[in-house]
């Protein structure tokens, strides 16, 4: 199994290197080509960061950050095939032009399927600014693996905006069917905005906050020892889940990206309405800093765990996320795990 599992991460290592270091860039408008490795590889410890999930016939797919948006796919969520051609083989042109400094190691995607598509929003962003755009995609088949550029669906701008366009989710509303989007890092917390039937901003909808780990002005808030620019309001990665007629926002606290002394968590609070407010179990907003905490590292397996995503397949919730493995030196690997509901509605792992 040991040996299996060093295997496993040399492959992994081998992949990103080679999807870092071989780029080129196309005769089309300066957009970028990430070049890849030509064979798939299997294992039931995948490395990922920032995971969400979805299923078409009888496979589960995983989307995850990487370059292009790295894949996955699997039968039993149990062996995963980790693909060799990434979502985007090529990185569109306005990416670079919205974001500079942005390359092709594209961040934390969201797919979803909703009126006969598929939708994927991408993070373009670079670490520690809130200088980002949130990119869509649309395919009608993910076994396809051809997504049509669908261009941005929102930007911030460094002195402009104070929050961070990265780390969509896609939620709709039940009683409307109408889609939502809600995304945030640092800055002033979590946003949330009204979509029209294309997956871009509605037409007078405008991004407000519904989420923050502190209250603003808080002097318990540490200092941010990632970024001195996206000071110490650590919330991030929200998604959004419909259960017995609550929408549940799950979010991340803290620090991500630090392998072993990573000590992200996941939070979460509940509205009747998607616009919220979101509570906790004990009734405090998470607008002035309320969660209830879901998961945190245990220092046995892992270090930290966070930037979640929740699904019912057959009949079955489940969460899945990253955590910081302990046994693999803080690497980011697959969490999943099933939810149980407590007698008050709350989830549970």
């Amino acid at each position: 199994m040991k040996k299996n599992l060093l295997t496993t991460a040399a492959l992994w290592v081998m992949l990103m290197v080679s999807t870092v270091t071989l780029m080129a860039q196309t005769a089309n408008g300066g957009q970028r080509r990430p070049r890849f490795p030509r064979e798939a590889f299997q294992t039931d410890t995948p490395m990922v960061h920032d995971p969400v999930m979805a299923r078409e016939g009888d496979t589960y797919y995983i989307f995850s950050t990487g370059q292009g948006i790295q894949q996955m796919t699997s039968r039993d969520r149990r062996t995963w095939t980790v693909l060799p051609q990434p979502v985007m083989t090529v990185i569109p042109g306005w990416t670079t032009d919205s974001v500079p400094g942005f390359g092709s190691h594209v961040w934390a995607p969201d797919v979803i399927r909703w009126h006969d598509r598929w939708w994927m929003a991408y993070s373009c962003s670079t670490f520690g600014k809130n200088g980002s755009a949130i990119g869509l995609l649309s395919s009608r088949s993910l076994r396809a693996n051809l997504w049509k550029d669908e261009g941005c669906i929102v930007t911030s701008r460094e002195k402009r905006d104070n929050w961070n366009a990265i780390d969509p989710n896609f939620v709709i509303d039940v009683a409307t069917d109408t889609p939502w989007m809600v995304w945030g890092s640092f800055w002033d917390g979590i946003q949330l905005v009204r979509l029209d039937s294309t997956m871009h901003v509605a037409a007078g909808a405008q991004p407000r906050t519904i989420a923050r780990r502190h209250r603003p002005g808080d002097p318990s808030a540490a200092e941010n020892p990632t970024s001195k620019f996206a000071g110490r309001n650590a919330i991030e990665a929200p998604f959004i889940f419909w259960h017995d007629g609550y929408y549940y926002l799950f979010v991340s606290w803290d620090y991500c990206c630090r392998g072993a002394r990573s000590n992200y968590r996941v939070a979460v609070g509940r509205s009747r309405e998607i616009s919220g407010p979101y509570l906790d179990a004990e009734g405090r907003d998470m607008l002035e800093g309320g969660g209830t905490l879901v998961l945190e590292g245990d220092k046995r397996e892992f270090e930290a765990a966070g930037h979640c995503a929740a699904y019912t397949f057959d009949g079955e919730d489940i969460f899945i996320c990253h955590g910081y493995s302990v046994a693999h030196g803080g690497a980011a690997i697959l969490i999943q795990r099933p939810i149980r509901w407590s007698a008050e509605g709350w989830p549970q792992l």
